[in-house]
């Protein structure tokens, strides 16, 4: 918990003279318990246990994020829910686990899914209340070694997003087992070809572009801009998972234009490291829905042959 309590010098006030209570000051959570380096990308604030494995935990979003905005500027990017439902994962493992700091955290597979107008931005930052629950848990040498989470985020009590997720914890030289010292544990050079237009990936800015064009239909390769301050916002031996879920949704929207695509539910299963060297082409295909109501695409990365992640999302065209 991070809620801070101020608590001033020796007391000045006259006899008698009831003293002042406490002011509770709200900060973020330690950026190292969700793996950020910014402060300015920690979305949590505060945790304590209900019961059980069962958690309160409080958040904020702010009211103009550089990146986890939509292209109107009117709402919160449902990609950010997914970045607070990670952060919960972590935090959760670190301060009611005891995962040290410094072990490294798989991702097998998050969905989430988002109500559009509980993102709509107001005239105050966007305050948080997320119910979680840890499930699953496996213990190896009494340490935590993988557990499965379910997250509701409340806004003013209207469910905003729901998600889940699935994290193996391993301590650092396991995760070097894994790794290795191969060549694509490196991040790349700073050049990189042209990306697609910012309208064609949904997007405002070229610097938040993932994509870059194939010659082919519905295929594009990855072309994520490895200093980007949010996407990249620590170093990494691979491209991070949020980074693999940006680049399904900018090729669905690449794929829907000239109308707009805008997601509300997502369903990502990771099977491999994506490496920052290799190609990682993304592929789009879109699938019929009988309802006439909601368009559902399929995208899936790959790599040196191998599948690297594939996402479903569901989502209404404007």
């Amino acid at each position: 918990m991070t809620v801070l309590t101020h608590q001033t010098a020796a007391p000045t006030r006259a006899p008698g003279r009831p003293a002042a209570l406490p002011a509770q000051l709200t900060t973020t959570v330690p950026r190292e318990y969700v793996h950020r380096a910014s402060l300015a990308e920690v979305f949590l604030t505060g945790c304590r246990r209900r019961e059980g494995t069962q958690f309160a935990l409080t958040g904020q979003w702010p009211r103009a994020h550089t990146f986890f905005t939509s292209g109107d500027g009117l709402s919160h990017a449902p990609l950010q829910a997914a970045e607070t439902i990670r952060q919960a994962g972590l935090l959760l493992a670190h301060t009611q686990f005891g995962v040290p700091l410094g072990h490294h955290f798989l991702l097998h597979d998050m969905e989430y899914s988002t109500d559009p107008d509980q993102l709509l931005i107001g005239r105050q930052p966007t305050h948080l209340d997320l119910e979680a629950d840890c499930t699953d848990l496996e213990w190896k040498k009494n340490r935590l070694a993988r557990f499965a989470m379910h997250v509701r985020i409340r806004r003013q009590g209207h469910l905003a997003a729901s998600g889940s997720g699935h994290f193996t914890c391993v301590t650092p030289a396991t995760y070097r087992r894994l790794r290795g010292e191969t060549p694509t544990a490196h991040r790349p050079p700073h050049t990189r070809p042209a990306p697609l237009t910012p309208q064609l990936a949904g997007r405002t800015h070229p610097r938040d572009v993932v994509l870059t064009r194939t010659g082919r239909p519905a295929s594009w390769l990855l072309n994520a801009d490895t200093r980007h301050p949010v996407l990249f916002d620590h170093a990494a031996d691979h491209i991070p998972a949020m980074v693999l879920i940006e680049a399904a949704q900018q090729a669905a929207s690449a794929l829907t234009t000239p109308q707009t695509f805008t997601p509300t539910t997502a369903t990502t299963v990771f099977h491999r490291y994506a490496e920052h060297n290799p190609p990682c082409r993304i592929d789009a295909t879109p699938t019929p829905d009988t309802t006439n109501k909601t368009t559902r695409i399929t995208i899936t990365g790959s790599q040196n042959g191998h599948q690297i992640f594939h996402t479903q999302l569901t989502g209404h065209l404007t």
